[in-house]
């Protein structure tokens, strides 16, 4: 199917889907007349607006940000809307089969559905565009050099600069970040939504990121849906070191720390002589290094890191599922969605995101900056 007629498609799909939600609820909805008109004219726009924004990238500024916003967010607002409409209409169903469905039901479920996910909406929207909370994480790590008790890593992941993420946004992240006075910092992909030549002066705050021992970075899908060379052509004008399967070592006195870094699960299928390897990223470290952190992406590289012989990988991709129910559907394509897990011997620790991608809306899965902390394990801890 050409992509023109894909978007035909969804936008006929959408343009029902508001029609069908629009005559359940209007009509027993207990509100004047007026407010139904200005429901009826909002599920209008957001109708012409869902499939706008999805290509909104072939109009010129500032009407393309501006479609962006108003599509992603009636984008949000339809999701959650649809979701609490399909449990009404079950609710409603098994009222009626238990043989009680007074006449006020079906307009209070209405106005409850309605204001649920205005509610959500809002509230997502407020998680999605504050700075993202600093998560503390401890990880024990069997075999861990003295000198690395206690090494910190600020892990970023999933910022996803683009057309509702701007440099005002970033800013805010890196100086919470350099706050936080981080040993190295990690960006875990999908950094950005867009072209180098229309995101370059929104990515430039990533020049100001500070650790002792630098700041690395690994290649998501999202990059290379925009041009994965040039973006990390820039990301090393702009002083990040981009691991690229391969790895660094960190010296402290005479102990070393190997930080090994992936490109996307994927992205093999873009650019052949990216396919993510982590035996190659590790190859030519010292077999008698204690620990061995990877960058990776996707939760899904696991396996294959686990099987390298890496301690811990730190990952994102998931967004936690961003938002309710959403969540529910990520371990569907990946294995760990969010938080500290163990892999067999190995640690994985799965961000659930520091920005947002489309809807400006998080639910139930909060943004984050992770502050990864190195513990040395307790002597006789399971492996």
């Amino acid at each position: 199917m050409s992509p023109r007629r894909s978007i035909l498609t969804a936008a006929a799909l959408v343009a029902l889907l508001h029609l069908a939600i629009g005559m359940r609820l209007l009509p027993p909805l207990p509100v004047a007349f007026g407010w139904k008109v200005a429901i009826a004219l909002w599920l209008a726009i957001s109708t012409v607006a869902m499939p706008a924004a999805l290509i909104s990238r072939r109009l010129e500024r500032p009407w393309k940000d501006r479609v962006s916003w108003l599509g992603m967010t009636a984008m949000g607002l339809f999701s959650t809307l649809l979701v609490l409409s399909v449990v009404r209409e079950l609710v409603l169903l098994v009222c009626l089969l238990a043989g009680w469905y007074p006449l006020e039901l079906q307009a209070w479920s209405a106005a409850i559905t309605l204001g649920l996910a205005l509610a959500v909406t809002l509230a997502g929207l407020y998680n999605a565009r504050r700075v993202a909370p600093v998560v503390r994480v401890d990880v024990p790590i069997a075999n861990l050099p003295p000198a690395f008790d206690g090494f910190t890593i600020a892990q970023l992941s999933d910022i996803h600069v683009g057309p509702t993420i701007k440099r005002g946004y970033l800013q805010r992240i890196v100086e919470r970040v350099n706050g936080l006075h981080a040993d190295a910092i990690a960006l875990t992909g999908d950094l950005v939504d867009g072209s180098v030549p229309e995101l370059q002066p929104h990515t430039a705050p990533l020049a100001d990121l500070r650790a002792r021992h630098g700041v690395y970075v690994v290649t998501g899908n999202h990059e290379y849906y925009a041009g994965a060379r040039a973006w990390i052509a820039e990301l090393r004008r702009l002083g990040l070191r981009v691991l690229l399967n391969e790895h660094v070592k960190v010296q402290r006195g005479a102990a070393t720390l190997v930080l090994a870094g992936v490109t996307d699960f994927t992205a093999g299928g873009f650019d052949p002589t990216h396919r993510s390897d982590p035996q190659r990223a590790i190859a030519g470290a010292p077999a008698t290094e204690a620990v061995r952190i990877l960058l990776a992406h996707q939760p899904r590289s696991a396996p294959a890191a686990a099987a390298a012989g890496f301690d811990l990988q730190l990952s994102g991709h998931t967004h936690g599922g961003q938002f309710w129910p959403w969540n529910l559907f990520v371990p569907m394509q990946q294995p760990y969605v969010a938080g500290l897990h163990r892999h067999e011997t190995m640690w994985i620790y799965v961000s659930r995101g520091t920005g947002y991608w489309g809807p400006p809306k998080r639910f139930g899965a909060p943004s984050e900056i992770t502050l990864i902390r190195l513990t040395r394990e307790p002597a006789g801890a399971a492996r």
